[in-house]
Protein backbone atom coordinates (compact mmCIF):
# COMPACT_ATOMS: atom_id res chain seq x y z
CA UNK A 1 0.00 0.00 0.00
CA UNK A 2 1.53 3.61 -1.22
CA UNK A 3 2.23 5.67 1.86
CA UNK A 4 0.61 9.19 2.89
CA UNK A 5 2.03 11.52 -0.03
CA UNK A 6 1.47 8.71 -2.61
CA UNK A 7 -2.10 8.63 -1.80
CA UNK A 8 -2.92 12.16 -1.96
CA UNK A 9 -0.40 12.62 -5.07
CA UNK A 10 -2.90 9.66 -6.76
CA UNK A 11 -6.41 10.84 -4.93
CA UNK A 12 -6.16 14.48 -6.48
CA UNK A 13 -5.01 12.58 -10.28
CA UNK A 14 -7.95 10.31 -10.01
CA UNK A 15 -10.49 13.10 -9.23
CA UNK A 16 -9.15 15.62 -11.65
CA UNK A 17 -9.16 12.91 -14.62
CA UNK A 18 -12.75 12.11 -13.86
CA UNK A 19 -13.85 15.73 -14.76
CA UNK A 20 -14.20 16.78 -17.88
CA UNK A 21 -14.29 20.82 -18.68
CA UNK A 22 -17.54 21.10 -19.85
CA UNK A 23 -18.51 19.75 -16.55
CA UNK A 24 -16.40 22.57 -14.40
CA UNK A 25 -17.28 25.31 -16.77
CA UNK A 26 -14.37 25.64 -18.93
CA UNK A 27 -15.19 26.13 -22.23
CA UNK A 28 -13.67 23.34 -24.67
CA UNK A 29 -10.37 23.69 -26.53
CA UNK A 30 -10.28 22.19 -30.38
CA UNK A 31 -7.75 19.39 -30.59
CA UNK A 32 -7.38 16.35 -28.63
CA UNK A 33 -6.16 16.62 -25.29
CA UNK A 34 -3.57 14.27 -23.66
CA UNK A 35 -5.03 13.63 -20.40
CA UNK A 36 -8.60 12.74 -19.23
CA UNK A 37 -10.20 15.05 -17.21
CA UNK A 38 -8.79 18.52 -16.69
CA UNK A 39 -5.35 19.67 -16.83
CA UNK A 40 -3.29 20.57 -13.49
CA UNK A 41 -3.27 24.29 -14.87
CA UNK A 42 -7.04 24.38 -14.93
CA UNK A 43 -7.68 22.14 -11.68
CA UNK A 44 -5.08 25.46 -10.33
CA UNK A 45 -7.48 28.39 -11.83
CA UNK A 46 -10.39 27.26 -10.64
CA UNK A 47 -8.84 26.96 -7.18
CA UNK A 48 -6.97 30.51 -7.30
CA UNK A 49 -3.77 29.01 -6.50
CA UNK A 50 -0.45 28.62 -9.36
CA UNK A 51 -0.29 26.18 -11.22
CA UNK A 52 3.46 25.18 -9.65
CA UNK A 53 1.42 25.38 -6.17
CA UNK A 54 -0.94 22.53 -7.29
CA UNK A 55 1.82 20.36 -9.36
CA UNK A 56 3.67 20.32 -6.51
CA UNK A 57 0.89 19.25 -3.87
CA UNK A 58 0.03 16.78 -6.87
CA UNK A 59 3.55 15.37 -6.53
CA UNK A 60 2.49 14.89 -2.90
CA UNK A 61 5.05 17.27 -1.41
CA UNK A 62 4.55 18.19 2.31
CA UNK A 63 3.42 21.52 1.56
CA UNK A 64 1.48 23.86 5.10
CA UNK A 65 -1.46 23.57 2.75
CA UNK A 66 -4.32 25.80 3.87
CA UNK A 67 -7.77 24.73 5.31
CA UNK A 68 -9.05 27.43 2.57
CA UNK A 69 -6.67 26.15 -0.23
CA UNK A 70 -8.03 22.75 0.39
CA UNK A 71 -11.45 23.73 0.39
CA UNK A 72 -10.76 25.65 -2.77
CA UNK A 73 -9.31 22.22 -4.35
CA UNK A 74 -12.65 20.51 -3.02
CA UNK A 75 -14.90 22.78 -4.75
CA UNK A 76 -12.58 22.92 -8.27
CA UNK A 77 -12.69 19.04 -8.28
CA UNK A 78 -16.43 18.97 -6.78
CA UNK A 79 -15.37 16.58 -4.20
CA UNK A 80 -18.82 15.67 -2.01
CA UNK A 81 -18.91 15.35 1.61
CA UNK A 82 -16.45 12.09 1.99
CA UNK A 83 -14.26 13.32 -0.60
CA UNK A 84 -13.39 16.29 1.39
CA UNK A 85 -13.19 14.95 4.51
CA UNK A 86 -10.57 12.07 3.20
CA UNK A 87 -8.97 14.81 0.90
CA UNK A 88 -8.23 16.77 4.40
CA UNK A 89 -7.10 13.63 6.20
CA UNK A 90 -4.53 12.78 3.20
CA UNK A 91 -3.54 16.28 3.28
CA UNK A 92 -2.37 16.20 6.84
CA UNK A 93 -1.09 13.44 7.23
CA UNK A 94 2.51 12.72 8.36
CA UNK A 95 4.10 9.70 8.21
CA UNK A 96 4.97 8.23 12.06
CA UNK A 97 8.72 7.64 12.62
CA UNK A 98 7.91 3.81 13.59
CA UNK A 99 6.21 3.11 9.94
CA UNK A 100 3.67 0.99 9.53
CA UNK A 101 2.65 -0.01 13.20
CA UNK A 102 0.22 -3.37 14.70
CA UNK A 103 -3.04 -1.85 15.67
CA UNK A 104 -4.70 -2.46 19.19
CA UNK A 105 -7.13 -5.66 18.74
CA UNK A 106 -10.70 -4.33 18.91
CA UNK A 107 -12.85 -5.79 21.89
CA UNK A 108 -17.17 -5.54 21.72
CA UNK A 109 -17.76 -5.23 25.14
CA UNK A 110 -20.13 -7.69 26.44
CA UNK A 111 -23.33 -5.50 27.18
CA UNK A 112 -23.04 -4.58 23.30
CA UNK A 113 -23.09 -8.17 22.46
CA UNK A 114 -26.00 -9.64 24.47
CA UNK A 115 -27.79 -6.42 22.75
CA UNK A 116 -26.96 -7.92 19.49
CA UNK A 117 -28.04 -11.08 20.23
CA UNK A 118 -31.73 -9.38 21.35
CA UNK A 119 -32.08 -7.99 18.19
CA UNK A 120 -34.56 -10.00 15.85
CA UNK A 121 -33.02 -8.98 12.75
CA UNK A 122 -29.79 -9.55 10.62
CA UNK A 123 -27.36 -7.65 12.66
CA UNK A 124 -23.03 -7.57 13.04
CA UNK A 125 -20.63 -4.97 14.14
CA UNK A 126 -17.73 -3.86 11.72
CA UNK A 127 -13.95 -2.53 13.23
CA UNK A 128 -11.63 -1.29 11.31
CA UNK A 129 -10.26 -2.07 7.64
CA UNK A 130 -14.04 -4.12 7.75
CA UNK A 131 -13.57 -6.46 10.18
CA UNK A 132 -16.18 -8.36 11.74
CA UNK A 133 -16.09 -7.90 15.04
CA UNK A 134 -19.19 -10.05 16.47
CA UNK A 135 -22.66 -10.90 14.42
CA UNK A 136 -25.79 -12.32 15.80
CA UNK A 137 -27.43 -15.50 14.41
CA UNK A 138 -29.86 -14.14 12.04
CA UNK A 139 -26.25 -12.20 10.64
CA UNK A 140 -24.48 -15.62 10.56
CA UNK A 141 -27.41 -17.09 8.68
CA UNK A 142 -27.61 -14.52 6.16
CA UNK A 143 -24.07 -13.97 5.86
CA UNK A 144 -21.56 -16.30 6.52
CA UNK A 145 -20.50 -17.87 9.87
CA UNK A 146 -17.67 -15.00 10.62
CA UNK A 147 -16.93 -16.22 14.07
CA UNK A 148 -16.22 -19.82 12.99
CA UNK A 149 -13.88 -18.57 10.40
CA UNK A 150 -9.89 -18.12 11.78
CA UNK A 151 -9.73 -14.44 13.25
CA UNK A 152 -7.59 -13.10 10.27
CA UNK A 153 -11.01 -14.47 7.79
CA UNK A 154 -13.70 -12.34 9.49
CA UNK A 155 -13.37 -9.72 7.60
CA UNK A 156 -16.07 -8.24 4.87
CA UNK A 157 -13.76 -7.69 2.38
CA UNK A 158 -12.10 -10.76 2.37
CA UNK A 159 -15.57 -12.64 2.29
CA UNK A 160 -16.37 -10.30 -0.54
CA UNK A 161 -13.51 -10.65 -2.94
CA UNK A 162 -12.37 -14.05 -1.84
CA UNK A 163 -15.75 -16.35 -0.61
CA UNK A 164 -17.49 -17.24 -4.08
CA UNK A 165 -20.54 -17.61 -1.76
CA UNK A 166 -20.53 -13.63 -1.47
CA UNK A 167 -20.56 -13.32 -5.44
CA UNK A 168 -23.85 -15.52 -5.29
CA UNK A 169 -25.49 -14.12 -2.55
CA UNK A 170 -25.37 -10.21 -3.60
CA UNK A 171 -27.39 -9.57 -6.69
CA UNK A 172 -25.60 -6.40 -6.97
CA UNK A 173 -21.76 -7.71 -6.04
CA UNK A 174 -20.06 -5.29 -8.22
CA UNK A 175 -21.56 -2.35 -6.23
CA UNK A 176 -21.24 -3.72 -3.15
CA UNK A 177 -17.84 -4.66 -3.51
CA UNK A 178 -16.76 -2.08 -4.95
CA UNK A 179 -18.52 -0.07 -2.37
CA UNK A 180 -16.08 -1.99 0.65
CA UNK A 181 -13.34 -1.31 -1.77
CA UNK A 182 -14.02 2.53 -1.42
CA UNK A 183 -14.95 2.16 2.29
CA UNK A 184 -11.29 0.87 2.82
CA UNK A 185 -9.90 3.74 1.07
CA UNK A 186 -11.60 6.21 3.32
CA UNK A 187 -10.28 4.22 6.56
CA UNK A 188 -6.67 3.70 4.91
CA UNK A 189 -6.45 7.94 4.51
CA UNK A 190 -7.25 8.22 8.12
CA UNK A 191 -4.98 5.16 9.34
CA UNK A 192 -2.59 5.18 6.67
CA UNK A 193 0.18 3.80 10.03
CA UNK A 194 -2.29 0.40 10.01
CA UNK A 195 -0.02 -2.33 8.92
CA UNK A 196 -2.94 -5.20 9.09
CA UNK A 197 -4.26 -2.87 6.01
CA UNK A 198 -1.35 -3.22 4.20
CA UNK A 199 -1.35 -6.83 4.29
CA UNK A 200 -5.22 -6.87 3.42
CA UNK A 201 -4.66 -4.41 0.44
CA UNK A 202 -1.56 -6.48 -0.69
CA UNK A 203 -3.75 -10.31 -0.11
CA UNK A 204 -6.51 -8.64 -1.83
CA UNK A 205 -4.43 -6.94 -4.97
CA UNK A 206 -2.71 -9.80 -5.57
CA UNK A 207 -5.83 -12.40 -5.31
CA UNK A 208 -8.51 -10.83 -7.28
CA UNK A 209 -7.96 -8.30 -10.65
CA UNK A 210 -11.36 -6.64 -9.76
CA UNK A 211 -10.40 -5.51 -5.90
CA UNK A 212 -6.97 -4.54 -7.58
CA UNK A 213 -8.90 -2.37 -10.54
CA UNK A 214 -11.01 -0.38 -8.23
CA UNK A 215 -8.41 -0.17 -5.33
CA UNK A 216 -6.86 1.95 -8.12
CA UNK A 217 -9.70 4.42 -8.74
CA UNK A 218 -9.21 5.46 -5.28
CA UNK A 219 -13.02 6.17 -4.48
CA UNK A 220 -14.45 6.86 -1.03
CA UNK A 221 -17.74 6.18 0.34
CA UNK A 222 -19.17 6.14 4.25
CA UNK A 223 -21.40 3.91 4.66
CA UNK A 224 -24.54 4.89 6.60
CA UNK A 225 -27.50 3.82 5.16
CA UNK A 226 -29.47 1.78 1.93
CA UNK A 227 -30.40 -1.11 0.36
CA UNK A 228 -28.90 -4.71 -0.85
CA UNK A 229 -30.14 -7.50 -2.82
CA UNK A 230 -29.79 -10.76 -1.89
CA UNK A 231 -30.23 -14.37 -3.11
CA UNK A 232 -30.03 -16.43 -0.13
CA UNK A 233 -29.31 -20.17 -0.62
CA UNK A 234 -32.26 -21.20 1.58
CA UNK A 235 -34.75 -18.54 1.56
CA UNK A 236 -34.36 -17.11 -2.25
CA UNK A 237 -34.32 -13.74 -3.06
CA UNK A 238 -35.02 -10.26 -0.64
CA UNK A 239 -34.15 -6.61 -0.41
CA UNK A 240 -32.68 -5.42 2.82
CA UNK A 241 -32.91 -2.37 4.24
CA UNK A 242 -29.25 -1.25 6.15
CA UNK A 243 -28.48 1.13 8.63
CA UNK A 244 -24.92 1.84 10.38
CA UNK A 245 -24.07 3.12 13.48
CA UNK A 246 -21.40 4.05 14.89
CA UNK A 247 -20.56 2.91 18.45
CA UNK A 248 -20.43 6.53 20.79
CA UNK A 249 -17.73 5.01 22.87
CA UNK A 250 -15.34 3.33 19.96
CA UNK A 251 -16.54 5.40 16.47
CA UNK A 252 -14.32 2.75 15.08
CA UNK A 253 -17.47 0.08 15.98
CA UNK A 254 -20.09 0.42 13.37
CA UNK A 255 -23.18 -2.02 13.94
CA UNK A 256 -25.19 -2.51 11.19
CA UNK A 257 -28.64 -3.38 10.97
CA UNK A 258 -30.77 -4.92 7.88
CA UNK A 259 -34.70 -4.58 8.08
CA UNK A 260 -37.50 -5.87 5.52
CA UNK A 261 -40.28 -3.66 4.61
CA UNK A 262 -43.70 -4.46 6.23
CA UNK A 263 -45.36 -7.08 4.57
CA UNK A 264 -43.16 -7.40 1.57
CA UNK A 265 -42.11 -10.59 0.22
CA UNK A 266 -38.55 -9.59 1.51
CA UNK A 267 -40.46 -9.73 5.12
CA UNK A 268 -41.63 -13.23 4.58
CA UNK A 269 -37.98 -14.57 3.20
CA UNK A 270 -36.68 -12.91 6.41
CA UNK A 271 -39.20 -14.86 9.07
CA UNK A 272 -38.65 -18.06 6.96
CA UNK A 273 -34.65 -17.30 7.57
CA UNK A 274 -35.88 -17.02 11.13
CA UNK A 275 -37.20 -20.14 11.41
CA UNK A 276 -34.69 -21.66 9.41
CA UNK A 277 -32.02 -20.62 12.26
CA UNK A 278 -34.36 -21.90 15.07
CA UNK A 279 -34.34 -17.91 16.46
CA UNK A 280 -37.44 -17.80 19.09
CA UNK A 281 -38.26 -14.29 17.64
CA UNK A 282 -40.65 -12.54 15.65
CA UNK A 283 -39.33 -10.33 13.36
Amino acid sequence: MSGGNAELRAFLWARRARLAPEQAGLPARPGTRRVPGLRREEVARLAGVSTDYYIQLERGHNLNVSESVLKALARALQLDETERSHLLALARFRRSPAGHQLMPAQRVRPSLRHTLDALDVPALVIGRRCDVLATNALGRALFTDFEALPRRGRNLARFLFLDDAARQLYLDWPEVARGAVASLHLYAGRNPDDAQLGELVDELSERDPDFRRWWADHDVHQYTYGAHRFRHPVVGELILNYEAFAHAADPEQVLGLYTAEGGSPSEQALRLLVDHSAIPTTV
